[in-house]
């Protein structure tokens, strides 16, 4: 329900859903850019989605793989703990790099 209503509020005033990391650290957490990137996928503009967060759309075939792996399997498989961790530190180095000057692509940015 609470997606529905920021999918409404968002359409009719432009208006996302706000960080509150990057409201209290000025920096950008991994996460950032995560809502406006699924409203552009929802409106087919891959490349602004990307630009906004490009670690979520090179996640999201993975996520979608997993859950059709589990529903094929009910829940029996897990994903390894090797993984895991692996995605940890993915995200982690994600989050420090696109809060360095060198890394400014990395920064969520509007194209158009």
């Amino acid at each position: 329900m609470l997606g529905i209503l920021i999918i409404i509020i968002h359409l009719k005033y432009d208006v996302g859903v706000p960080c509150i990391f990057f409201k209290i650290t000025g920096l950008y957490c991994p996460g950032c850019g995560i809502t406006r990137a699924i409203f552009s996928l929802m409106k087919f503009d891959i490349y602004q989605a990307f630009r906004y967060n490009m670690l979520i759309i090179i996640l999201l075939p993975f996520a979608i793989s997993y859950y059709i792996y589990i529903f094929i399997f009910k829940g029996k498989k897990r994903i390894p703990k090797k993984v895991l961790n692996f995605l940890l530190i993915i995200t982690i180095l994600f989050g420090i790099l696109r809060n360095i000057p060198e890394f400014e692509f990395l920064m969520p940015t509007k194209i158009h």
